[in-house]
Parts: C-alpha cells; structure tokens; sequence
C-alpha cells in the first residue's frame, strides 16, 4: 500500500476567518461597555463566550499544524496570525472585566471614540483574513486594509495622548484617574496589536502572493 501525503489543508483559512469574526465581535462588545456601563454583568458573560470559543480555535489549529504535511503558507505565519488575533480578544476581555472590578465612572465621549477605532480596525481585520483563501487574486485588497489599520492606529495614538491630556487637566478625582489611565492605556495596546496583525498579514502577501 502506497503512502500519500495528505492534500494541502485548506480547513486553516476557515478557522482564522472564524478567529477574525471574533475579533469583530468582541470589539463590538467593548464599544457597547463603554457606551453602557450597566451592562457590564451581561458584557461580561458575552465576552466570556467568545474568549472560550477563541481559545478553542487556537487549539483546533495547533492540532491541525501537527497533523498536516502541507499548509497553505508557513506554519509559523499561520500560527502567529491565529495568536495575535486571540491576543485581541484576551485584552478586551481584561479591559471589560476591569471596568467592572474598578466601578468605573462613565466613559468619556474620547474614550468611546477611542473604542469605536478599536471597532473599525477589527473589521478591517476581519475582511483582509477573509482574503487570505485567494491570496493571488486578492493581496491588493488585503494590503488596502492594512492600510487602513495602519491609519486607525495613527489614529487611535493621537487621541489616546489627547484624552490621557484631558483626563489629567479635568478630572479632580485621583482614584479615577488611576482607573482611566490604565483603561486608556490597555485600548491602545488593542490598537497596537491590530497593527501588529496587519504587519503579519503583509509579511504573508510579500512571501506567498
């Protein structure tokens, strides 16, 4: 009986698509948090959900790139694109749960604005994954939507400094700067590990497109 290598595993593209739409879905959750902090109970159970299902997916992979003989593209690649995108959804699940366990005030128009980046460069995300099956035909696309994150994260710094000024100019409470000063911090980092995906989403069309 001859040996046969498996055919190249295609399931990689499903699972990362998976991986970005919770990316997605979890950025939705925190824009809603900051929006409606009595919700936070309820958000914090959603976010819950979509950190165990992230988690499951990191597994699924790391499986799969033990049992395969031929990837897509680089195993590394693949797995560094699922960890940072899990990455994601781990530090939105710990800016949540931190807004609860330090009561926090309500957020600021800035701070919800900082939030909605986090929001639209999760898209951005999610649609350039999505691009990755037919990488040939759509590396331009997927190399427009690292742009973008690029100019969200721009973005996101110029209005992070920006509210960090105000937080420390108009808030007369320092407990409540202390809590904000972290939440602030930790929703750039979001946006810093967007950019970091994107950078690991370009090295992927300059090896492979």
């Amino acid at each position: 009986m001859g040996f046969r290598l498996k055919p190249k595993e295609e399931k990689f593209f499903q699972l990362l698509s998976e991986q970005a739409v919770l990316v997605q879905k979890s950025a939705e959750i925190l824009a809603l948090a900051m929006h409606e902090k009595d919700k936070l109970v309820e958000l914090m159970g959603l976010i819950d959900s979509v950190e165990k299902n992230a988690d499951e997916i990191v597994a699924k992979v790391g499986e799969r790139l033990q049992k395969t003989f031929i990837t897509p593209f680089d195993r590394e690649d693949i797995f560094t694109l699922v960890q940072k995108l899990d990455d994601v959804i781990d530090g939105i699940k710990g800016i949540i749960e931190r807004m609860h366990l330090y009561n926090v005030g309500t957020a600021t128009p800035g701070v919800q604005e900082l939030s909605e980046l986090v929001v639209k460069a999760s898209k951005q995300i999610e649609k350039a994954v999505s691009y990755l099956s037919d990488l040939k035909k759509s590396h331009i696309k997927i190399e427009a939507r690292c742009s973008r994150i690029m100019e969200l994260e721009a973005e996101g710094d110029r209005l992070y400094r920006e509210e960090m000024g105000k937080l420390f100019r108009d808030c007369q409470d320092p407990i409540e700067i202390i809590k904000w000063k972290e939440i602030l911090a930790n929703l750039e980092d979001m946006l810093d590990l967007s950019e970091d995906i994107a950078d690991a989403l370009k090295r992927v069309v300059l090896k492979y497109a």
